[in-house]
């Protein structure tokens, strides 16, 4: 009886050792979250702060460029108006003498003197600057031209609030294009959003037609900052027979959630150098070719020891029945080395295709 009280002791002491655990990583998960919130609020509102002075820095620069353009047509027109004033007080001046000069005539000359005095005056008259004078204006007192209204900006500003998280992105299967181990990817947002920063494309080699498995062999490689809405994979090799892509839209504050991913088909191939169609000299390894000196001495000792050991066994073989072949034309089939020799330096490449 003591030990199942033992035991069951011991039970739910591990039980809350468990529990005790797991409390603590919440405590801890729990003052991280505090400590996060703390400087994310700090960064959300210094990022507030920018965005806020750099609005203020925009409308104080866009008040001074209008009040120098106001300034500026006052003291045009202001010119304008007081050079047109002062020849016209001249005028004015000159055209007031003239009248009292010929009030005088008129009440003092004699009729001897007065068709003289008449012509003088007329003479006067004709050259005074009050009747060579445009009576218009040169400059309107109106500045309608330099009125603002601000209300549709008013508007705007007041509808001013956080950035919202993008939407998700279509990705255009009938616009993709998979060609010369190229692929392009086109996509479209469901509506317009010109707060999008950039997108991220990630992509992923797979053997399996259809959606995205949760375990590939290949890992998901991501392709950031891109500006457009479409975007081309250069230098890919095909060695599998699909490509996953998925897609996602960013701002400057936070990130979208990928798009339903698309499977594109590849025309996959394995490519092999054919080490059996090598000349002598070439040492082939994988996809690499190396030269080497030694291989056509080699070749050719192994050569005269066949050579020698059959003449030796057959008498058919005798010196009168032996035709000499040319180097370049030795019989072979594509297991042998022999394939290419004498100064032909090659190697012949080969590749199975996977017809999806």
């Amino acid at each position: 009886m003591a030990d199942h009280s033992k035991e069951t002791l011991k039970r739910i002491i591990t039980t809350l050792a468990v529990k005790n655990e797991e409390v603590q990583n919440f405590v801890f998960v729990l003052k991280q979250t505090l400590k996060n919130v703390e400087a994310n609020s700090e960064r959300a509102l210094a990022d507030l702060e920018a965005e806020y002075s750099s609005l203020y820095a925009i409308l104080d620069e866009m008040k001074e460029d209008m009040i120098t353009k106001i300034k500026q047509e006052r003291a045009r027109k202001t010119y304008e108006l007081q050079n047109q004033l002062t020849v016209c007080t001249k005028a004015l001046e000159s055209s007031e003498e003239l009248l009292e000069f010929a009030n005088q005539t008129l009440d003092t000359a004699n009729s001897d003197g007065i068709n003289q005095a008449a012509k003088q005056i007329k003479d006067s008259v004709t050259m005074a600057p009050a009747f060579r004078l445009s009576l218009k204006a040169k400059a309107s007192d109106t500045m309608s031209h330099l009125m603002v209204d601000f209300s549709q900006e008013q508007k705007i500003l007041r509808s001013l609030k956080f950035l919202p998280v993008p939407s998700i992105p279509e990705i255009d299967a009938s616009e993709c294009l998979v060609a010369d181990n190229c692929v392009t990817v086109v996509w479209r947002m469901p509506e317009d959003d010109g707060k999008i920063d950039h997108y991220v494309l990630e992509y992923r080699k797979t053997n399996y037609e259809g959606p995205p498995r949760l375990k590939e062999e290949h890992p998901w490689m991501v392709k950031e900052g891109i500006k457009e809405q479409e975007f081309t994979l250069s230098g890919l090799k095909f060695d599998t027979k699909f490509i996953n892509f998925r897609v996602k839209a960013c701002n400057k504050a936070v990130a979208g959630e990928f798009s339903e991913p698309i499977t594109l088909e590849t025309s996959a191939f394995n490519f092999n150098l054919d080490a059996a169609t090598a000349h002598q000299n070439l040492k082939v390894e994988d996809h690499s070719v190396e030269w080497d000196a030694s291989g056509g001495k080699v070749q050719e000792i192994k050569v005269r020891g066949k050579e020698n050991r059959s003449r030796t066994a057959s008498p058919a073989n005798s010196p009168a029945r032996s035709i000499i072949q040319s180097p370049k034309r030795m019989p072979s089939g594509r297991s042998s080395r022999d394939r290419f020799t004498a100064e032909s330096y090659t190697v012949l490449g080969r590749y199975k295709k996977h017809f999806l």
